[in-house]
């Protein structure tokens, strides 16, 4: 178990800083997306409804500091709101085709970067290395206390 911590804990930070980008505040870039809205962007699923109580609680917010976000994302055509399939009173969040361009447009990971590291994989590589990585971000949210921050060194 040690190892595979060591191996993660030295990989992504190479991945991070080989493709990061500078972060732009949301009026000076083409999708007027913030910081916050991008990490909200990335948090939702262009098939799957993401519950908008379960986003807030995943980033430790009230409803109301969510919705205000989302009505903004909406207005934009980023994110569409509608029911829930498990539960149709609450509300489920959606990416939509434009939002995954503001998406991808504003990712503190350069696309260009991103996409020539993978065209030196196989594809057979290059799934095995999405799976990892979606498998590792599912464990992770589940792992994470809600509206707890992690710690500071």
């Amino acid at each position: 178990m040690d190892e595979d911590l060591l191996a993660i804990q030295r990989f992504y930070p190479q991945i991070f800083h080989a493709c990061h980008v500078r972060h732009t505040r949301s009026r000076s870039n083409a999708w007027r997306v913030s910081e916050r809205d991008q990490s909200l962007l990335a948090h939702l699923s262009l098939t799957e409804g993401r519950r908008a109580s379960e986003v807030a609680r995943h980033f430790g917010v009230g409803l109301p500091t969510l919705s205000e976000a989302i009505a903004r994302l909406v207005r934009l055509g980023y994110v569409e709101r509608g029911r829930s399939a498990s539960d149709k009173r609450a509300l489920a969040l959606k990416l939509t085709p434009a939002g995954t361009e503001a998406l991808m447009g504003t990712s503190v990971l350069d696309t260009d970067c991103l996409r020539a590291a993978l065209e030196r994989l196989t594809a057979k590589e290059r799934r095995r290395a999405v799976e990892g990585l979606e498998l590792l971000a599912r464990a992770a949210q589940r792992a994470v206390i809600p509206g707890r921050r992690a710690k500071k060194r």
